[in-house]
């Protein structure tokens, strides 16, 4: 598999402290070696679009889709609670 991080995705990370950029890229690592690893809690956001969700923190989820063998990344928000 591989990451792929489009402009608008790059400019939403951009925006979180680097503390939260830094737990992101460790948990693209761990998508990038298994979607099952406990600490992601990834699952699907939504059936229709075909989008993924997965967890960078308590607070923060990440979105992306899965095209072949390609993770590519759509969104990164506050998970509201």
């Amino acid at each position: 598999m591989k990451l792929f991080y489009p402009p608008k995705f790059k400019k939403e990370l951009r925006n979180f402290p680097k503390e939260i950029r830094q737990k992101f890229y460790k948990q693209a690592g761990f998508l990038l070696r298994n979607i099952n690893h406990p600490s992601l809690r990834a699952k699907k956001y939504s059936e229709t679009a075909d989008i993924w969700q997965a967890r960078v923190d308590k607070h923060i989820r990440f979105y992306f889709i899965i095209q072949k063998d390609i993770y590519i990344f759509t969104h990164i928000k506050k998970h509201s609670d």
